[in-house]
């Protein structure tokens, strides 16, 4: 597997990139041979990101949002809305398929249980998988993943909340129509956690987890460019439900 760490400034590049780089793997199109791929990514403002079938009047605070200067964009995998910023880490798997990943719950159980025992290295904490794809401890939520797959190979991305601004869920999203059994109905600050654990740290264990080897050096700019014209960086996207 390749390592990436890699931030664009802007919103729709990250979501971009997540797709492009899928794209590129299912197609055979880069220059070098990958079978895997780590993205890591943190970032530099706020924004929301809506999941695919996600209606936005649902599922976003478009006032609050608005009177923040906060955007919405919709990603490509399913999964709920989250919230984006500085104190969440991120990361992109994209994955060739094999047996351990011939479906999209045996994909969660194979990407999560690695991600949980990594967890419970770092931060000491006895993390379990919750729901269909969350990560938490003590009942709290501190990681929410989603996927997206092709004929070859599945993107596997989600969070890990470090130190972000918890107060901002709660502005800017209310609560989700569909829940977990384990929440237990709880507001989104009674709900998800921070893991409180040194970024650096936590990025070493996961490439150690992931045998990454060697840096991914083929970034697709120019479709990441192109999808972001297309698809990212337009209200129609974003707002199409």
């Amino acid at each position: 597997m390749k390592f990436l760490e890699l931030t664009f400034d802007e919103p729709a590049a990250n979501l971009a990139c997540d797709e492009a780089l899928l794209e590129m793997m299912e197609t055979g199109s880069s220059q070098g041979s990958y079978d895997d791929c780590l993205r890591i990514w943190q970032a530099k403002r706020h924004f929301v990101v809506v999941g695919h079938s996600d209606r936005v009047q649902s599922n976003v605070n478009v006032a609050a949002c608005s009177h923040y200067s906060i955007p919405f964009l919709r990603r490509i995998s399913g999964g709920g809305t989250v919230v984006q910023g500085p104190g969440c880490l991120n990361y992109s798997l994209v994955l060739k398929m094999s047996a351990p990943l011939r479906n999209i719950g045996d994909t969660f159980k194979y990407v999560l249980e690695r991600h949980r025992s990594v967890v419970e290295k770092v931060c000491t904490v006895a993390a379990r998988i919750e729901g269909t794809s969350d990560l938490a401890y003590d009942g709290f939520k501190f990681s929410g993943n989603a996927q997206y797959r092709k004929a070859r190979f599945v993107l596997v991305h989600g969070t890990f909340l470090l130190n972000f601004d918890l107060s901002l869920i709660e502005t800017l999203l209310p609560a989700p129509v569909k829940q977990p059994a384990y929440r237990r109905g709880r507001s989104h600050v009674e709900f998800v956690a921070n893991l409180h654990a040194d970024q650096a740290r936590l990025c070493d264990a996961l490439k150690n987890a992931w045998k990454c080897e060697g840096n991914f050096h083929d970034v697709p700019f120019a479709r990441i460019n192109e999808l972001i014209r297309v698809r990212y960086g337009s209200t129609g996207w974003s707002e199409k439900f």
